[in-house]
């Protein structure tokens, strides 16, 4: 029978779990743990199993502890994401640590071992072994769980820890004081257990807890246990306070409306972004569900909030503290708002500068950038800002839990934080610096918001998943959301998935969003700008590649329609978008591109496409003027293609066979809607010096060159990507 759980997710299957090998099941036993984020966040905890396998040298039957490996997620790990140790081998290591002249903790012993591990390496394993690893080895349960739960955390963030821990648990959980994740910390609960035991698991004071059984069912239902009597506690005692109504002090402030916080975050976030992205660019998320406002809108917020988070795995995300702006959303007004976010800023960077030099070693890692990574607003939310998307809403993630836990702890004892030089040795520990300059360099436009107008098909498609590859967040924007969303769904299916978040709906996206946008309506076009400034902060550059294609009717005309249609789409649209945007542009402060497509057309007159012509010529002086007028903050280029055949939705299967009559090709009537495109193609393609068809992904690398820097100081020109026409020379 399945045990039933408020407070955590019970979602172990007999027979899946026995359908698997034993590294598979620990494997699934830590998936399932890693998919419910009351049980540990993202990237957070660690699991293990203690297994028999065969030696590959001697094919001697041994022990070998599977333990997950350094910066890995337990809801998304694979068998790779494991380190395998010689247990034996661990356990020799004490010898070693033994007799290091500087060992005890935050010694040098402690790194030095950390490379040890290696040397007990099962079966030539490259997944490299995480710092909790002596945890696993030395605790005596043949699988092990250490895990980071909000509840869990309440408890060992409050200031008796130690005597709450025995009365909500009894014998069961021990208690350890506040230790650095290593070799030092595996011993002292090894030292616990054999006092003690009879304990089934160990709270550890400012960080969580770990627990262990012989049966790995045994453990996934022993860590739910733990957490759910510590959340049932948390709960108890919470609603005897008072609950909601007077947690955290009870309410300063009340909550705007969904509206009116979407009104103040899309009118301040392009600008925040411009404030914190001095050094580098980021991308912001917001959370503005009830748990967060309840939170933002209280009087304790300012006392909390001063003191930081607590878990390690918090605060190395969201820094030694947030920065929390004391405004009164009833007032409403903006410009107020901007002017104590201002103060805030400069406040917050010289507590960063005096925290750093109180607490720095002379061997400590230069001084990061002292810009919060979370922003707390009273009415409105919190808004977490990192490198890309996901490390945004990770923070986001990880000070919502932290919230959590202040929450919790204030509900049965008084929330404390981790000393301050202790979050100064892990933020700043030399071997979490070693792992940032191992990391791959960051990609060619890693930091950047591009939205892409047109993207459902053709050029725009293409020019959308070509700068998703070089790490660019994708704004992908067309007058047909479905197909916006279907191209955002393919860069999001290689690229990482969004988490659902309450409130804004925006913020929950990943890599890619889809939004609709009718870029011949000015307020559209101010409706898109504002989701994406709830969605990633602000943008830097746009590609317009939407255009539309007006025949001449048989009598040879253009219907004043179809003229007026051309040019509002393929001029007046690119001009009313570089408008609104330069207004967010501004605002941000943070330099910008803007591309446009012209076409080959724009100087080769020819019959039977006047509208269209004309209107890419416009478009051509149209990138010189936009130069001038957005000059020295954003430049303006424009791509030239040549007609772009396949893959292209102005080319419909009607206007193919329009264009093989014109020309004289032959086809037949029943011929394939793709053999037809193919043989105009070449036809087009035997018109330029390199006789090959011009493909939407060619188009797509001239918006790559002009989005990024290597033609940074390039400016009001248009780069033809036609193979070579003629006709199209410069004269």
């Amino acid at each position: 029978m399945k045990k039933s759980y408020r407070h955590v997710n019970y979602a172990w299957d007999d027979a899946k779990a026995a359908s698997l090998d034993p590294v598979g099941r620990l494997v699934y036993r830590s998936n399932l743990l890693g998919s419910d984020q009351r049980i540990t966040n993202t990237g957070g905890g660690n699991t293990s199993s203690k297994l028999q396998e065969n030696d590959p040298l001697s094919d001697r039957r041994l022990e070998v502890l599977w333990v997950k490996g350094s910066g890995g997620d337990l809801r998304t790990s694979t068998r790779e994401g494991f380190s395998s140790l010689y247990q034996e081998k661990l356990v020799g290591l004490k010898r070693t640590y033994a007799a290091h002249p500087e060992r005890g903790l935050k010694s040098p012993a402690e790194d030095d071992m950390v490379g040890m591990y290696a040397h007990a390496t099962f079966n030539l394993n490259p997944r490299a072994p995480s710092i909790d690893t002596p945890l696993h080895s030395f605790l005596p349960g043949r699988h092990v769980d250490h895990m980071h739960p909000n509840a869990i955390i309440a408890i060992a963030a409050s200031a008796h820890c130690e005597r709450l821990t025995q009365e909500i648990f009894g014998g069961e959980m021990a208690y350890v004081p506040w230790m650095r994740p290593g070799f030092e910390l595996g011993l002292a609960m090894q030292e616990i257990v054999t006092k003690s035991p009879n304990v089934r698991a160990i709270m550890m004071g400012q960080h969580g807890f770990i627990s262990w059984a012989d049966n790995d069912l045994e453990c996934y239902e022993a860590t739910l246990d733990f957490i759910e009597r510590a959340a049932a506690c948390i709960d108890s005692r919470y609603e005897a306070k008072g609950g909601d109504a007077a947690a955290f002090g009870g309410a300063k402030h009340a909550s705007l409306d969904g509206d009116g916080r979407r009104a103040v975050l899309s009118a301040i976030l392009p600008w925040l972004r411009g404030r914190i992205s001095g050094e580098r660019r980021f991308i912001g998320t917001v959370h503005d569900d009830a748990s967060v406002l309840r939170f933002v809108n209280s009087r304790d917020a300012a006392r909390l909030s001063a003191l930081g988070t607590s878990c390690p795995d918090h605060f190395l995300r969201t820094k030694i503290k947030p920065l929390l702006v004391d405004w009164d959303p009833q007032e409403g007004d903006i410009a107020a708002l901007k002017s104590k976010l201002e103060s805030g800023l400069e406040g917050y960077r010289r507590d960063y500068e005096a925290y750093y030099k109180k607490c720095r070693h002379p061997n400590s890692p230069a001084m990061r950038d002292p810009i919060p990574t979370v922003v707390l607003i009273p009415g409105v939310g919190l808004v977490a800002w990192g490198k890309d998307k996901s490390e945004s809403r990770v923070t986001a993630e990880f000070y919502t839990c932290a919230i959590e836990v202040m929450r919790g702890a204030e509900a049965i004892d008084r929330y404390v934080a981790l000393p301050q030089q202790e979050a100064f040795d892990i933020e700043y520990w030399l071997l979490e610096e070693a792992k940032l300059r191992r990391m791959p360099p960051e990609k060619e436009l890693a930091r950047q918001v591009i939205i892409v107008v047109g993207a459902g098909s053709g050029i725009g498609r293409e020019t959308a998943l070509r700068l998703a590859r070089e790490g660019a967040q994708i704004v992908c924007v067309d007058v047909n959301e479905g197909a916006a969303q279907a191209t955002a769904g393919e860069i999001t299916g290689k690229n990482g998935v969004g988490i659902g978040v309450a409130g804004t709906g925006l913020s929950a996206c990943g890599p890619a969003i889809g939004l609709a946008s009718n870029i011949t309506d000015r307020a559209s076009i101010r409706r898109m700008l504002d989701q994406v400034a709830i969605a990633y902060g602000g943008f830097d550059s746009i590609c317009i590649t939407a255009g539309v294609f007006s025949p001449s009717d048989a009598t040879g005309r253009i219907p004043d329609d179809k003229w007026a249609h051309t040019f509002e789409i393929n001029v007046t649209g690119s001009y009313l978008v570089a408008d609104e945007a330069a207004r967010t542009w501004r605002e941000q402060g943070l330099r910008g591109n803007l591309v446009l497509t012209t076409s080959a057309n724009a100087v080769v007159a020819k019959k039977g496409s006047l509208a269209y012509d004309a209107s890419k010529a416009a478009v051509s002086h149209l990138v010189r003027e936009l130069a001038v007028e957005l000059a020295p903050l954003v430049r303006v280029n424009g791509v030239a293609p040549a007609t772009v055949v396949q893959g292209s939705a102005m080319f419909p299967r009607e206007r193919v066979v329009g264009s093989l009559a014109k020309y004289g090709i032959p086809f037949a009537d029943g011929e394939s809607t793709e053999s037809l495109v193919a043989k105009l193609a070449r036809f087009y393609a035997d018109r330029t010096l390199i006789k090959a068809p011009i493909m939407p992904a060619d188009q797509a690398e001239a918006y790559f060159l002009l989005v990024g820097q290597r033609l940074s100081k390039t400016t009001g020109q248009v780069i033809a990507v036609d193979g070579g026409l003629t006709e199209a020379f410069l004269r």
